[in-house]
């Protein structure tokens, strides 16, 4: 028995074929969007790709782009089918399409859906880079002067006063690291001589930041350096001045801005997953109907349109026998063995056979 089975009188079946070419239309822009949508999303980590560790959430993006640009083809390809579907001898051209166009267009809405899970599932991965990338960008921060690094400074300042963020995890991770260059630096200064032999590796650290790390929002001057000293500034004290610096970590930032991201993306993308299933669902209503007028003697009687011609358990128990079928076929036989010749011909396999008499008795 045919699943969900509708009666097409002629005028409906025009309806549909009208209704399917501005619906196609639709999609074909809802295809446009998608890809846009995933340029946007790669050009934002590509902005952020030097603080970065691997680009495996790369595969969002590109999953999204390339469903956009798919997604505009098949749905074009629907709206020829809508234009011809009314016109008995040019609908028949389109019938061995569209298994396959069934095909692509299934295979879109499952990518889009792993695209989805994958914007959420990669949370770990994206986190995990990016504490790598960061950490390697505060190493280098000094590093002005070596290709390749020398705009790391520059980007990491950037990025802190843009998101509102100090540090990896915060404001003593520069604490850390030199992020001073030798080249600022003082050498004949006893200050910087008793810091530099206190240090095992021979750093010079010290307890300050990065000019970037400073909030505007504090009412007083940003104090940059000794900031776990209280006796080094009038009327302060490090552990309640939470204004001064940003207190939230740019790995934690970076994270929040992405998700808030996905979660802006991931609405829009399921709206494109529902009109490319409508789409679907239309165009094969479409076609059994249209299918079925041409076998009436007077095409413009009312005939069945239907999803699948039989029920999903006998559709799946077909789909299945198919593809044993077609793995039967490819399969490789084992090789049997060959039983060997006896040279000589017949009457010798029969002397070869017979028993050897004992020369004894």
């Amino acid at each position: 028995m045919a699943l969900l089975k509708m009666k097409f009188p002629l005028q409906r079946r025009v309806h549909l074929a009208q209704g399917l070419w501005l619906l196609s239309w639709l999609a074909v822009m809802s295809g446009a969007f998608t890809f846009c949508l995933g340029v946007y999303l790669k050009t934002e980590l590509l902005r952020r790709a030097e603080v970065m560790d691997n680009t495996e959430i790369y595969v969002v993006p590109n999953i999204l782009m390339l469903v956009g640009l798919a997604s505009i083809g098949t749905n074009w390809f629907a709206c020829r089918v809508c234009q011809d579907s009314l016109d008995m001898s040019r609908f028949p051209r389109w019938k061995h399409f569209l298994l396959a166009w069934f095909a692509v267009a299934f295979l879109l809405c499952s990518l889009l859906i792993i695209a989805v899970v994958l914007s959420y599932a990669l949370q770990g991965h994206l986190e995990e880079s990016l504490k790598v990338g960061l950490r390697n960008g505060i190493r280098f921060y000094r590093d002005t002067d070596v290709p390749g690094r020398c705009f790391q400074k520059e980007t990491i300042d950037r990025l802190q006063i843009e998101l509102r963020c100090c540090g990896n995890n915060n404001f003593r991770d520069w604490f850390e690291v030199q992020w001073i260059s030798n080249r600022y630096l003082d050498f004949t200064s006893k200050e910087v001589k008793d810091r530099i032999r206190s240090n095992v590796d021979g750093r010079y650290l010290v307890d300050g930041v990065p000019f970037s790390c400073c909030n505007p929002a504090s009412p007083r001057p940003c104090l940059q350096y000794h900031l776990l000293d209280n006796n080094a500034h009038y009327n302060y004290e490090h552990q309640s001045e939470e204004l001064n610096l940003y207190s939230r970590g740019c790995r934690q930032a970076l994270v929040n801005y992405y998700m808030e991201l996905m979660n802006a993306i991931g609405p829009g993308v399921l709206s494109v997953i529902f009109l490319q299933l409508s789409v679907a669902v239309s165009l094969r209503y479409l076609q059994t109907s249209v299918e079925a007028a041409m076998a009436l003697e007077n095409p413009e009687e009312e005939s069945d349109g239907f999803l699948l011609e039989k029920g999903l358990k006998e559709t799946y128990e077909d789909a299945k026998t198919t593809v044993l079928n077609i793995l039967k076929l490819v399969k490789v036989n084992p090789t049997t063995e060959e039983t060997p010749e006896v040279v000589g011909g017949p009457d010798a396999a029969e002397k070869a056979a017979a028993p050897v008499a004992n020369p004894a008795s």
